[in-house]
């Protein structure tokens, strides 16, 4: 559905993705996000006292990342303090949730400015940290104790490495299959690293004690033969760390106005958020949401494939990009040109608003009009979003 109304970016910047244990692990989750709050604040010019709002997306909000690290973020980043924050948690569509809200915001003409973003240090909050600490109060996990859960799914796990061996499985997608994928992944970052694609994305992390200049994670000297000698993550699996995506460090930020916002202050919109669409699958299969989500948002927004000229889908895991270029009839060179999660790392929260910045900055670099962005979510869910470049 659209209405009258437009919902555009302004201006998008990211920190660069530290790897676990790397440049940003010992940095504060709200300094990390205050990072990129500040860069979009000084790159835009706006009048940080004008933003409505700041939504931002992270997940295992324990420790550093408690006390609604969306408002904490932007404290911490010196911003007003009239202007209120909130943190979302879709798993890890959380910040590409946190931009669909900020773009329905605008579109309903409630607001005119707000920020949307995330941020997460997997280093400091280990994945799942929340559900772990649940067992100190007598709950193993999410799920157990739950009668209309187990009447329904029964004791199959729910875990996303359970989740994405099933899917190679129900799709034929074998290693040497992920094994290949991994490896473009690598190259495909390593090129845009060495070409300068991520440069105009990126705003540096500098400060007395921290200097990351530049994403960590792409492995230049990963080999076919390095991979292969890998264990795998189960014993009767296929999976292995090196076709899964890399736990990692890092925020992104994106600024969203409306129409009339961007008269009133002046702005020049880089692109317009065309279609917005969520949608639910099999939360034990867990990770094949972006399949029926990408035809749906297609569908919705009057496109076809070919007129999507590049693509971001999360590579939460090698075998959910492999089935959903199974399913989805486009050109795989078109999908994730500058690499993916496999090579850059999956900061969970921040990962949305990191693959949004990075989309919106290949199709300038390319000329070209329409992107797509999708990625796999907790609960057997998907985002898909559709900008459209302008200028």
């Amino acid at each position: 559905m659209r209405t009258t109304n437009e919902a555009y970016i302004i201006d998008a910047v990211r920190s660069p993705v530290g790897r676990r244990g790397g440049a940003l692990a010992g940095v504060h989750s709200a300094d990390l996000a205050a990072h990129s709050l500040s860069a979009l604040m000084d790159r835009t010019g706006v009048d940080p006292a004008a933003v409505d709002d700041v939504y931002l997306g992270c997940l295992d909000q324990i420790g550093s990342q408690s006390g609604d690290i969306a408002r904490t973020g932007w404290l911490a980043a010196g911003l007003p303090e009239s202007v209120p924050g909130v943190t979302i948690d879709r798993q890890c569509g959380s910040s590409q949730q946190a931009v669909h809200f900020a773009a329905h915001a605008v579109m309903s003409g409630q607001s005119g400015l707000v920020v949307a973003g995330g941020v997460q240090n997997m280093s400091q909050i280990p994945l799942t940290a929340a559900a772990i600490v649940g067992k100190d109060f007598g709950m193993p996990d999410p799920y157990s104790g739950s009668r209309g859960w187990r009447k329904r799914y029964g004791n199959e796990p729910v875990t996303q490495f359970h989740a994405a061996e099933k899917m190679a499985r129900h799709w034929g997608i074998d290693r040497a299959d992920m094994e290949r994928f991994a490896l473009d992944s690598h190259r495909k970052a390593v090129t845009a690293i060495d070409s300068g694609w991520f440069d105009r994305e990126i705003a540096p992390y500098e400060d007395d004690e921290t200097s990351l200049l530049m994403d960590e994670g792409p492995r230049r000297d990963t080999t076919p033969e390095s991979m292969a000698k890998l264990k795998t993550l189960s014993p009767t699996g296929r999976l292995t760390a090196a076709t899964s995506s890399q736990i990692a460090d890092g925020s992104a930020a994106l600024l969203i106005a409306s129409e009339a916002a961007v008269r009133e202050h002046g702005l020049t919109p880089r692109a317009r958020i065309h279609q917005m669409t969520v949608v639910g699958d099999d939360p034990i299969m867990m990770l094949s949401a972006p399949i029926p989500g990408t035809r749906k948002a297609l569908e919705r927004a009057g496109l076809t494939t070919g007129d999507i000229d590049a693509v971001e889908i999360n590579e939460a895991f090698a075998p959910v990009v492999l089935a959903w270029l199974r399913d989805v009839d486009i050109a795989p060179e078109r999908v994730n040109p500058c690499g993916g999660a496999i090579a850059l790392g999956h900061p969970l929260g921040a990962t949305g608003a990191r693959l949004m910045t990075t989309l919106l900055h290949q199709l300038e670099r390319t000329g070209g009009r329409y992107g797509l962005q999708t990625m796999c979510e907790g609960g057997g869910q998907a985002n898909v979003t559709i900008i459209e470049r302008l200028g």
